[in-house]
């Protein structure tokens, strides 16, 4: 049997071994590898240097010290001292994914250019975790002749074996990665299954030493929370409870989590994100829960490690477990403040927050002929239009129509105020509570902040007086530190003091007696100029559920079904305002009556009475028939027109058309004189043809009123606009 080829083992195995301390002296007499080239002496020798977490950087120093000493073995491999790069900037980064790690970046930059011949570190999962960053690297080695190296050996990725043994150890890498996270992972779920995995205490609660999770201690910290739970029962909206918080000038109490005051309570304005998280925590209502969020890989941005993350539905949580913390509110109080965030939210199935816009229904109106809720509108005017825009989002023909919102708005205005008057004085009753509930709570806020004032200024004074006298250099701070207190004291005081001033006092007996005034008369209350348009949506919508109109395109009467809170329906109609008269329910019959009138003789000013007595409305003002608006009517739809001129004429009579084309001015405008009585004339029958009369003298009068019209005049002189009076007439 032949002796095996021992340069064909070397060539194949790794064949560098990496220094340790219990053979210092083994590195150094190695022979240097036969793969690395002086093509590769004539680049740089990196030494990536990275390690998972900030914990493991403070905590595991030998493996930091390894790493480094990497760079001491590429000088024994043959690179200069000065030729070798140490890149460590990704200490505490995780090498999960190539993301947020400007090392790792770098190196891959410097190997791009071509400046790098040999990549070491202390083993491939330093380099990378995801096999697929670590495929990159090496196939870019591969490109750019740069070697790799870790404590086992030195590789090129353009040999076969070389190769094979890079892939297995970064697949390798990343199984054990994925083993690791699956087991914490594991265990963490188990420990939150029994209601024990708590991070960070909320606002309002802090971690005892046993591990649990209980109520914030200061007292002025929980009624801060409550006042918050309080005032979105009141208002309703996450935005209202934000606005009454800066205006009052209250703060949230937030115990510092890191710092030279951590663990103390700091007062914070209050913003917006964190009302809402506030009020999406089911802490709060004493229940345990695990696995609220999670992240889609879909939605990470690059380079922005905290992208992605998404808030899961409450049936896709990992662990939710109820009465397991001391709560603020119950559960069904926080089961229905999700509800209101949620219809806050307008879409096709919530109606939105009460919006201060004019128009009643925003939100609750909905379409009778295809269910969508129907948008708002304002037009030049201000006035509101309800108006179904679902042929839009469709694409479709549009086969919903809308109408003004004032017809809608004031029948359901009138039921609920009609609703409303039974418990007129229950609603005053109520309104006095609130009021004093209200000035009880800030009142209170403001006597714990004067109470917390005092406490730290006693505080630092009894601590200036414990100190000695004589030992000025801690002296001198504490003295300083007390004056500071006893000035935020004196602050305060006048804050409070402008408080009083300017808050309003308890209610007397005759402020008691007008609210209760106020709420007999409850559409007094309504139409009330500081009642705003927010207020009475809000009222609405106590009582009404949703509001369904059903809008044909043919009739002017609209059917309204109010539906009110607790399943009661009311069916009601209401006359909305139309374009055209053909939109009119009863079009023909009106024809039909303007021609039975016409026939009889009567005249336009005779005609718009009898239909005003009959209960005909016209399509646009709603209102009655006037005289102009029937004979507008008459000539459009030329009802019984007179036949021709039949009539004879007397001497000096002229037709009104031939007239006005013989003066060469508009037959309106002389029919206009004729009306106005600055011209002889006639009418052959009711809404007939004009016949005027005019001889040579009365013709050169209306041509000088004709010259004095086209230079916009607007007073004529008396002796232009009196006619000529007629002989025998």
């Amino acid at each position: 049997m032949s002796k095996p080829d021992l340069a064909a083992i070397t060539s194949a195995a790794p064949d560098t071994r990496y220094p340790t301390k219990s053979s210092p002296a083994r590195a150094h007499l190695s022979l240097r590898s036969t793969k690395i080239q002086d093509v590769h002496l004539a680049k740089l020798a990196v030494v990536y240097v990275r390690q998972s977490s900030p914990h493991q950087v403070l905590e595991h120093r030998e493996s930091r010290e390894r790493q480094y000493a990497l760079a001491d073995h590429a000088v024994v491999l043959g690179w200069p001292k000065d030729r070798v790069l140490v890149i460590d900037e990704d200490q505490g980064q995780s090498g999960k994914t190539a993301d947020d790690r400007p090392g790792f970046q770098r190196l891959i930059a410097e190997v791009t250019m071509s400046h790098v011949g040999l990549v070491l570190a202390l083993e491939v999962s330093r380099l990378a975790r995801s096999d697929k960053d670590w495929h990159d690297l090496y196939e870019l080695c591969a490109i750019f002749q740069t070697l790799l190296a870790d404590q086992e050996g030195v590789y090129d990725p353009n040999e076969p074996n070389d190769r094979l043994i890079l892939g297995l150890k970064g697949m390798m890498s990343e199984l054990e990665l994925t083993t690791m996270r699956n087991r914490l992972e594991r265990g963490k779920l188990h420990k939150a299954e029994r209601g024990e995995l708590f991070t960070t205490a909320p606002l309002g609660y802090v971690r005892l030493p046993s591990g649990e999770m209980g109520l914030d201690p200061d007292e002025q910290v929980q009624s801060v929370v409550r006042l918050v739970f309080a005032k979105f029962e009141e208002l309703g909206s996450v935005y209202g409870v934000f606005r009454y918080l800066l205006r009052n000038n209250l703060r949230l109490g937030i115990r510092a989590r890191k710092g030279p005051n951590y663990g103390q309570v700091e007062w914070h304005r209050p913003a917006l994100p964190t009302l809402f998280s506030l009020l999406h925590n089911p802490t709060y209502a004493g229940a345990y829960a695990y696995g609220r969020t999670f992240k889609d890989p879909r939605r990470k941005a690059a380079g922005h490690s905290k992208t992605g993350v998404r808030t899961a539905p409450m049936t896709e949580w990992k662990v939710l477990i109820r009465d397991r913390l001391p709560a603020y509110i119950n559960w069904d109080r926080y089961l229905e403040n999700q509800t209101r965030m949620r219809q806050n939210r307008l879409s096709s199935t919530s109606s939105g927050v009460p919006r201060p816009g004019a128009a009643l229904l925003t939100g609750l109106l909905v379409c009778g002929n295809c269910g969508a809720r129907m948008h708002v509108t304002y037009g030049v005017r201000g006035k509101p239009y309800y108006n179904c825009v679902r042929h839009l989002a469709r694409g479709t023909e549009r086969t919903c129509h809308g109408l003004q919102a004032a017809a809608v708005d004031d029948l359901v205005a009138a039921q609920v105020l009609s609703a409303l008057t039974p418990a007129a004085l229950e609603l005053s009753n109520q309104a006095v509570v609130d009021i004093q509930k209200e000035r009880a709570l800030l009142e209170r806020h403001w006597c714990q902040q004067l109470e917390r004032a005092r406490y730290e200024a006693e505080r630092a004074e009894r601590q200036y007086r414990a100190v000695d006298p004589e030992n000025r250099l801690v002296a001198r701070t504490l003295e300083k530190t007390w004056e500071e207190t006893l000035q935020a004291e004196a602050r305060l005081k006048e804050e409070y003091d402008r408080f009083v001033r300017t808050g309003p006092q308890p209610l007397s007996e005759g402020q008691r007696a007008r609210i209760q005034a106020l709420a007999g008369d409850i559409p007094a209350l309504w139409q009330a100029p500081t009642t705003t348009a927010a207020d009475r949506k809000e009222i609405v919508r106590c009582l009404v559920e949703h509001v369904v109109a059903r809008v044909r395109p043919d009739s002017e009467h609209v059917a309204v079904a109010i539906h009110w809170q607790g399943g009661f329906t009311t069916e009601h109609e209401v006359v909305r305002a139309v374009r055209r008269y053909e939109h009119l329910d009863g079009f023909d019959r009106l024809l039909s009556r303007i021609l039975e009138l016409r026939r009889e003789g009567q005249t336009a000013a005779m005609i718009a009475e009898e239909l005003n007595r009959e209960g005909f409305r016209t399509p646009k003002s709603r209102g009655d028939f006037t005289a102009h608006i029937v004979q507008k009517l008459v000539s459009q739809r030329g009802i019984a027109k007179p036949k021709g001129r039949a009539a004879k004429l007397d001497q000096h009579e002229w037709w009104l058309a031939d007239l006005a084309q013989k003066l060469r001015i508009p037959s309106s405008k002389l029919r206009d004189w004729a009306i106005q009585g600055w011209l002889q004339g006639r009418q052959t029958s009711p809404e007939g043809p004009w016949i005027v009369w005019a001889d040579n003298e009365e013709i050169k009068r209306l041509k000088k009123l004709r010259e004095q019209s086209t230079r916009g005049a607007h007073a004529h002189p008396k002796e232009l606009t009196t006619p000529k009076k007629r002989q025998g007439r």
